[in-house]
């Protein structure tokens, strides 16, 4: 608990107060935000935004680091393979966004990668992460992910590695992988609005944090996989590790929305937006809770379920438009709502969602005591 602690309040206080030095570095650096010109199809309402600081990602990405680093190792949990893994797919994740908000900086314009390279980016840092999340079991034979699909824990009936080997490994590699890819996105989508992204990834990754809590009080010690399904115990490998990330992680957005809030000092960019999805996907697989996730942080689909609901109207309708614009948000913007009225709204989505999720968790939990 004195990790925990600790590790969030360190996280809290390097974006909270140390945001303003690392504004001026971005200045110096001319880290400025690159927006659309209306002519590309953007808003005309967010040309004012334009050289406002981005890349923010990398402040409460490297808290979040620090922050873990040195809240475990003074308050005697000193890290596990299951958190390396979380900060492996969100630094990795950051790094593929960072690569792609640079080249947006370098050619001033809104074009970075493409959502192919982004794609190919993201399978790069995700399939050695599935590779070793199979490996590194403990006492009880527990690795840090499984080849089963979970929903509020394995689901017995689903595993990969029944099938052959060959056929099984690539299952669960493209499952790994298409949840990775999946998040990444989705978060990537839903930040367009000052705070939208950090606020909603506040609500899920504190929920998560919440469950994966609960699975370490509920652990189970000396069962068998179909065991633990049968009863209310949880086989997580290090849950209070990937509460502590969790925790860490949400703490650090907390101090990062203070200057991301409406009007925003500062924008996460790519490398921010891509980390988020990072942290939701590994801590969603490490955890068990891939489906479940999906509820827990269902703010985070909206977006993008509205950029495909918009596409295939369009192709069935022979041109005609769902929404006014995609992602969501931008619809609203277009049909009058403010920013901040569409962004506390989307909050309030967020906590609704998580809040749903963790009880669905709970309920889940006493049917089987």
């Amino acid at each position: 608990m004195r990790s925990l602690l600790m590790a969030s309040a360190i996280a809290l206080s390097f974006s909270l107060f140390l945001t303003p030095v690392f504004l001026r570095l971005f200045r110096r650096w001319g880290w400025g935000q690159v927006i659309r010109t209306p002519e590309a199809g953007n808003n005309p309402q967010h040309g004012f935004k334009r050289g406002t600081p981005t890349m923010g990602g990398v402040i409460f990405v490297g808290g979040t680091t620090i922050a873990y680093l040195i809240g475990t190792y003074a308050g005697g949990n000193p890290p596990t393979i299951s958190g390396f893994l979380v900060l492996w797919m969100m630094v990795g994740f950051a790094l593929v966004g960072f690569i792609d908000d640079y080249m947006k900086l370098r050619s001033q314009r809104s074009l970075g990668l493409s959502g192919w390279r982004k794609i190919v980016g993201q399978v790069v840092v995700i399939v050695p992460w599935a590779i070793v999340a199979l490996q590194f079991p403990d006492a009880q034979g527990q690795t840090p992910a499984t080849a089963y699909v979970s929903v509020f824990r394995d689901i017995s009936v689903l595993n990969f590695l029944a099938l052959p080997v060959a056929i099984g490994i690539l299952l669960y590699i493209g499952w790994i992988s298409f949840i990775g890819v999946a998040w990444s996105n989705s978060t990537n989508v839903t930040d367009g609005l000052d705070g939208l992204a950090t606020g909603v990834g506040v609500f899920t990754v504190g929920a998560m944090s919440l469950t994966t809590f609960w699975q370490f009080q509920q652990r189970c010690v000396g069962e068998d996989l179909v065991a633990a399904y049968q009863q209310a115990c949880y086989q997580t490998r290090d849950p209070l590790d990937l509460t502590i990330i969790a925790a860490t992680f949400a703490a650090s957005l907390v101090g990062f929305l203070w200057w991301n809030a409406p009007k925003a000092q500062v924008f996460m960019g790519d490398v921010g937006s891509m980390a988020i999805g990072g942290v939701i996907a590994a801590v969603s697989i490490l955890s068990h809770t891939e489906i479940l996730t999906v509820l827990t942080a269902g703010a985070f689909i909206i977006g993008p379920g509205s950029v495909i609901l918009q596409r295939v109207y369009f192709k069935l309708t022979r041109g005609k438009r769902l929404f006014l614009m995609s992602p969501f948000h931008h619809h609203l913007e277009m049909r009058g709502w403010s920013e901040t009225n569409i962004v506390i709204r989307m909050w309030i989505i967020a906590a609704g969602l998580a809040v749903t999720g963790v009880g669905f968790f709970y309920v889940e939990w006493l049917a089987r005591t």
